[in-house]
Order: structure tokens, then sequence, then C-alpha cells
């Protein structure tokens, strides 16, 4: 595969990631009353069978969100199991008293609430970049060591290159620990990209 990537349009990418953290970044601090401490650690195209060597074996829990729309692809959004834990109990501080009531059920709905709610964030920052509507699908629970989660979703693209974002979300006060990973359509993605360029050229 031939990606017509320009080396001046390397910023216009990196931009675009930190558009789509600062959007995450944003919700969480609503979320919690917290400031939310966001940052984008890798941007870089990375062949698909490379993924899991750069990542740590530990499990994380989370949702794979598919995007509708132009640029396609899906988004990442994991937690640590100890972080997991902690999300549940911000999800449902106003709905149980005593976290022990809490059902399995319960507590995966509110991962998925979590996951889903960043996950908009990012793509809204997307949209609003790139001057279009991004509709996703209801997000995926996953619960697997993060290279086995990672690796798979970047492989459902059918490139052997993926966009690889890499961001850590951090909120102190809680010690929430987040990772974000965006796989867009690469060759949509790398389109949108040059078309942004021209006309703000």
């Amino acid at each position: 595969m031939t990606m017509m990537v320009d080396i001046r349009k390397l910023s216009f990418i990196n931009e675009m990631a930190k558009v789509g953290t600062n959007g995450v970044a944003d919700n969480m601090s609503k979320l919690t009353g917290e400031d939310a401490q966001m940052e984008v650690t890798k941007t870089n195209f990375i062949d698909v069978d490379d993924i899991e060597s750069q990542l740590d074996g530990g499990k994380r829990v989370g949702v794979r969100v598919r995007l509708l729309d132009e640029p396609h692809g899906h988004i990442l959004i994991l937690f640590p199991e100890a972080s997991a834990k902690k999300i549940t109990a911000i999800m449902l501080r106003d709905v149980v008293d005593d976290m022990g009531d809490v059902s399995g059920k319960m507590a995966r709905s509110a991962v998925e609430e979590m996951g889903n709610m960043m996950a908009s964030g990012f793509i809204d920052g997307w949209a609003d970049v790139l001057g279009r509507a991004i509709d996703i699908a209801a997000p995926q629970l996953v619960y697997a060591p993060a290279g086995d989660i990672v690796t798979r979703t970047a492989s459902l693209g059918g490139d052997d290159l993926a966009l690889f974002f890499d961001s850590d979300l951090a909120v102190p006060s809680y010690q929430i620990e987040a990772e974000i990973y965006a796989f867009p359509d690469l060759a949509e993605f790398v389109e949108m990209v040059n078309d942004i360029d021209v006309q703000t050229a």
C-alpha cells in the first residue's frame, strides 16, 4: 500500500490527535469536576504486526467504537482494571449507596457509558476540524490483554499499516488512567487530510 503523505501534512495529523484528545479531556473534566490531563504520546504509521510489541501485557477493560462515516475505522478507549473500578464508582455514585450492591451488568454498563462519552468527545473534535458530521455505532465492550485488543482492532481495517494515535488520559485526584487509540481507514483519512490542506492553503 502506498501512502501519499506529504511531510508538510504530518503536523496536521498530529493536530488531529490533539484536537480529539482535548475533546476527551473536556468531557472527563465535566464528569468528575476535576481537571483531566491528556497527552498524545505517539502518532505514527505502524505495521499492524508490530503494534503488540509496543504495548504492555496487562489486561484492559474498555470499548471499541466503530465510525459510521468517513474516515471510518475504529476508536479504542481502554482502562486498566483498577481505573475501570473507579470509573464504575463515579458513574454510579448518584444511583447506589453501597458499591458492594453493584452487579456485574451495572459495572459493565458504566464502563460502556464512560467509554462512549470519551469516544464521542474524540470524534466531535475531529468532526469540527473536518467540517462534517461523524456518527458512531454503539460501543462494544472489550476485556483482554492490551496488545490483543489493539492488534485485533487495527486488523479490522484490512490494511497492513495503521495510523496509530496513542494517547494517555489521567485524572490525578481520582487516580484514573485511560488509553485512547484511533485507527481510521488510511485511504479515507489521508484523502480528507489532503482536502483540508487544499482548502486552507
